[in-house]
């Protein structure tokens, strides 16, 4: 065998036998297991996937969230990786149970989904998304955007679209900024009016306003 192939795999090996030790019996930063174990010689598609999302979101030069995301549990965002990459697998585990190509399809090209979506919420939430009083970038707000990921699919399907493509996202999204709006997540207004007894609740009533709102045929 290669050298350089043995190394590659002897790495790959140690990274997966480090996340397995530390993920049972060790208090780990979570954000540091999605991280590695996004890296696995075998890895879970699905978790390989939200790896790539989060960092491609954190650190993509045209993404509305960069910066804004914590990896490895450090820097200056106010977000976590850990609840984003569950929230994504989430999304990816959804879309496998329908099977079939396009959840294959889906997970491929997912980086460029998200990229595009945000970018399209960025513009529906101005205020909320450039002001400081909001919390429309904290984990809880964006959980509820990634939660409802399948429902927008869906209706840009029955429309007809590319789901990949930005005009069919803002389509079905776009009542998005009429009906909810950016006083929703103003942080001591609405949102704090609607904070539902912890994270858990936040999203779930958060993400039923969105799936509301969305447009379909």
């Amino acid at each position: 065998m290669p050298a350089i192939i043995f190394d590659r795999l002897a790495a790959d090996q140690v990274v997966e036998l480090f996340v397995t030790i530390n993920a049972k019996h060790t208090k780990l930063n979570p954000s540091h297991l999605i991280s590695l174990s996004g890296r696995r010689l075998y890895p879970d598609p699905g978790l390989a996937a939200s790896h790539d999302i989060v960092r491609s979101l954190s650190e993509d030069s045209g993404s509305p969230l960069k910066g804004e995301i914590k990896l490895f549990g450090v820097g200056h965002g106010r977000v976590a990786q850990a609840p984003l990459a569950e929230e994504l697998q989430g999304v990816f585990n959804a879309l496998d149970a329908f099977g079939g190509k396009q959840a294959d399809d889906f997970r491929e090209h997912a980086t460029r989904f998200f990229l595009n979506y945000f970018k399209q919420v960025a513009k529906l939430f101005p205020k909320a998304w450039s002001g400081k009083r909001y919390s429309i970038k904290t984990a809880a707000a964006l959980r509820a955007f990634v939660r409802v990921v399948p429902d927008v699919l869906s209706a840009i399907r029955k429309f007809g679209d590319d789901p990949f493509e930005t005009s069919a996202i803002h389509n079905v999204i776009e009542q998005w900024g009429e009906y909810i709006g950016d006083p929703r997540f103003e942080t001591d207004g609405e949102w704090r009016l609607k904070l539902a007894g912890g994270t858990r609740g936040t999203v779930d009533v958060l993400a039923r306003e969105l799936r509301s709102a969305l447009k379909t045929p």
